[in-house]
């Protein structure tokens, strides 16, 4: 059963192995309110899943210890077993997704893990490794719906009090809720009037519309670029913490993620992975109810993402945020038509970093030629400027 008391053991346990990550000011998310970052992407191991898988594995009897552990993961909760059964000299065994990222692979491998790739996304490898757990004997570590599991991400919320006085809410990343139910009942426990908030990709909404039809559902398909989050189906304790302790559950898109990652790359110079950027994403684009002059805690779960996929990320972050557009412009295919564009780009202070020419098709003017454009800009505004500026001056621009 999850107890206070059980937080607190867990908070002295965990002085053994992990560090306690600083809280950040970030004015720059947001103005209209004072955004704290809780950096657990600088935690041992990159994430807060450390916390949890260490202080289960500290509780296990010697006759458990002896036997080894199994646990399944998209990544992160891999690496915290990992390190958890390396610390404690036992045998780890962990089940990942085949498309977890490569970097997180071999993380694991390098605490010692033995590792069992299996096809599918989490809920595969959760099968898995119940199947071997079985056959094995293993004592199986589930990533978040155990109670010690909960009770070790729940002294981030421990930490946060010390950290900083006039909470008013907490912004937490949802993917099977063993971290938020950590953090909210602590919080709710000790002072019940600050507001917890849950966020998850809008492809993989499971907590959400298990909430939303008050039973536990089971999505047939999950798909976003926060791969930490990516879960079918939340616990049975995990749902009932939330239901009872959560104050409010959104989504936010891809795009919004990718926006998110590229703010903090930029402005606080921290690196988060797509489910540590969820939090962000939801302040950034107004996702989170009454916060407007509160003090709001961004918790930035993890940091652990594949270096093969940022500049994807960091591209489409450009796009959503208004720091690159693409143009398309119909123009007649004669002398001075391209230094025309380009020249009215240029005095609005557009950046051409690409550019391609192609002759008109079927059903266009025999004439005409397409110029397609991508520009550095500065943000939408900027972007709708430069457009108003080449329609003044005649250029029609179109959508193809």
């Amino acid at each position: 059963m999850l107890t206070l008391d059980n937080v607190y053991k867990a908070s002295h346990k965990l002085k053994e192995v992990i560090r306690q990550t600083d809280l950040i000011y970030a004015p720059k998310i947001r103005s209209d309110c004072k955004v704290y970052l809780k950096t657990e992407n600088l935690q041992v191991t990159g994430s807060f899943k450390v916390r949890g898988a260490y202080y289960k594995i500290s509780q296990l009897s010697d006759a458990e210890k002896a036997k080894g552990v199994i646990a399944c993961s998209a990544g992160n909760h891999a690496q915290g077993v990992a390190l958890a059964a390396a610390k404690n000299g036992i045998k780890a065994i962990i089940c990942l997704p085949d498309a977890a990222p490569i970097s997180k692979v071999e993380a694991t491998r390098s605490y010692g893990a033995e590792i069992c790739l299996v096809e599918g996304v989490y809920d595969d490898a959760h099968n898995k490794a119940e199947q071997l757990r079985d056959e094995m004997g293993y004592t199986f570590i589930h990533p978040f719906d155990d109670d010690d599991v909960i009770a070790g991400q729940g002294t981030i919320a421990l930490e946060l009090l010390e950290q900083l006085d006039n909470i008013d809410a907490v912004v937490v990343p949802i993917g099977g809720g063993g971290l938020i139910s950590g953090v909210a009942f602590t919080l709710k426990s000790l002072k019940p009037e600050i507001k917890v908030y849950g966020v998850q990709a809008a492809g993989a909404p499971s907590m959400l519309e298990s909430i939303t039809d008050g039973r536990i559902e089971c999505l047939d398909h999950v798909s976003t670029v926060a791969d930490g989050i990516q879960v079918k189906e939340p616990g049975v304790n995990t749902f009932e913490y939330v239901r009872k302790y959560v104050d409010k559950i959104v989504t936010v898109t891809d795009d919004e993620i990718a926006a998110a990652i590229l703010t903090l790359i930029e402005q606080q110079k921290l690196i988060a992975e797509g489910a540590g950027a969820t939090p962000v994403a939801a302040v950034m684009f107004d996702k989170i109810p009454d916060i407007k002059g509160k003090n709001v805690i961004c918790l930035v779960s993890g940091g652990n993402i594949d270096v093969t996929i940022l500049s994807r990320v960091i591209k489409r972050g450009l796009l959503t945020s208004g720091r690159t557009a693409n143009f398309c412009i119909e123009l007649i295919d004669k002398p001075g038509q391209l230094k025309g564009v380009s020249d009215t780009i240029a005095d609005k202070g557009g950046n051409i970093i690409s550019v391609h020419h192609e002759r008109a098709s079927e059903g266009s003017d025999i004439n005409g030629c397409y110029l397609r454009l991508v520009l550095e800009t500065r943000n939408f505004d900027h972007i709708n400027e430069i457009r108003k500026a080449l329609e003044d001056k005649g250029f029609k621009l179109v959508d193809k």
